[in-house]
């Protein structure tokens, strides 16, 4: 059975799309699992790691307004990181997560294993929310895992 990386490679390929990643709480780990598939560097331009807010704003190009309003974790933010790295990157797709992978950083509302994920695509930007309930390394993995899913239903249904 193919890995999700594999079966949107083979899709990224077949469609004649470049990708991008914008990662936060998962410090790299899509574009790890990504450039891992041999001949990744078809579709594959790059990716920004922008743990830090600063990073965001100056590199990404998320509005430090958003930031300020709903918080550096929050739907928001994510749909402009993917925005901005469609952007920054030159690529036709684009996925950003942004999340508290634990075991500090929680809040009330904003508790370990809560991630959003963006997407970017010339067709506009959109969310996904997950909670994940495992440890920081697990929580990581359940968000690349989520993430690279997601893309692979996106590009299933895109025409």
């Amino acid at each position: 059975m193919a890995s999700p990386e594999q079966e949107v490679g083979d899709l990224l390929r077949c469609k004649e799309l470049t990708l991008g990643v914008v990662e936060s709480a998962s410090g790299g780990l899509i574009s790890h699992r990504i450039t891992n598939i041999p001949g990744s560097s078809d579709y594959f331009r790059g990716s920004i790691t922008a743990y830090n807010n600063e990073v965001k704003v100056k590199v990404v190009g998320v509005r430090a307004a958003t930031i300020d309003h709903y918080g550096a974790v929050s739907h928001q933010v994510a749909e402009e990181m993917a925005q901005g790295g469609r952007r920054v990157l030159g690529v036709d797709i684009c996925l950003a997560d942004t999340g508290v992978a634990g075991p500090g950083g929680a809040t009330l509302e904003k508790p370990v294993g809560l991630f959003y994920l963006g997407l970017a695509h010339r067709g506009g930007a959109y969310n996904r929310r997950h909670n994940f309930a495992g440890d920081r390394e697990e929580n990581k993995d359940q968000a690349a895992t989520a993430a690279l899913n997601w893309l692979k239903e996106f590009l299933t249904g895109l025409k």
